[in-house]
Formats: structure tokens, C-alpha cells, sequence
């Protein structure tokens, strides 16, 4: 685990991607079923089917997002969202600077404060800082 330093401020806590599907629930079933991981974090959309879950397993954490739940815009063709846990999202946006934005700077309804950006290969990635770091 990246230990924070004075030369290195932030602590990465986590990393676990988001894979964008068509449908969540054969997704996070596979691993329940296969490799015994806990399916968490459900959320159903106004229909009633799933449009996000994880499932873990240990350290290991595998979230799942229904394209349809996911803006247009926010994807630009690629289907992997890496979501990084880190202890002092204040350091991150000093960190990304410049970097190509995906979604500002906001508070979610499960507790966390999240920058969305670009890396230079186009792929989005999130930085959360969960409420017990805030």
C-alpha cells in the first residue's frame, strides 16, 4: 500500500474498477456464484433492475454500472472507470490540475466526495474521499 510521505502527501487507499455493462445482475452473479464474492452495494433503478453493484472479495472489489446509468458524454467508448479511494481528495485536485475534467468536484448519496478526470489513454478515473477521511 502507498504509505503517505512528506514528499508524497497522499495516501491510495484502494483501487476498484467499474466495468460499464448492459445489465448488472449476470455480472455480479458470476462471481457470487463461481467464486463465492458478496455481492454489495445495490443500487436499483425506477424499473427495478440494477443499475450499479460491487461484489468483494477480501481487498478485491469489482463495481458494475448499467451503460444506460452512466452519461453519454462520460464514457466517450470506453467501458472501464477506475474508482481510487484516497485519504485527502484535496491533494488529489492539486494533483490533477489541468488534467481533462469528467465531473467536478461533488458529494454523493453514499458518502463520499468524488473528482471524475481523464488520463492522457482516455479512460476515466475517480478519486473519492470517503466521509470517515473528511
Amino acid at each position: 500500500m502507498n504509505a503517505a510521505s512528506p514528499t508524497n502527501p497522499l495516501h491510495v487507499e484502494r483501487l476498484s474498477p467499474v466495468l460499464i455493462v448492459d445489465a448488472v445482475e449476470p455480472c455480479i452473479q458470476f462471481w457470487a456464484d463461481r467464486l463465492g464474492f458478496i455481492i454489495e452495494n445495490e443500487v436499483p433503478g425506477a424499473d427495478g433492475t440494477l443499475v450499479f453493484a460491487s461484489v468483494k472479495s477480501g481487498d478485491v472489489e469489482i463495481m458494475y454500472q448499467t451503460r444506460a446509468s452512466v452519461p453519454a458524454d462520460d464514457l466517450q467508448g470506453h467501458s472501464t472507470v477506475l474508482f481510487i479511494t484516497v485519504n485527502n481528495l484535496d491533494e488529489v485536485e492539486k494533483a490533477m490540475a489541468g488534467a481533462p475534467s469528467v465531473k467536478p468536484r461533488h458529494k454523493t448519496f453514499y458518502g463520499s466526495l468524488e473528482i471524475y478526470v481523464k488520463e492522457p489513454g482516455g479512460n476515466t478515473v475517480g478519486f473519492a474521499q470517503f466521509a470517515e477521511t473528511q
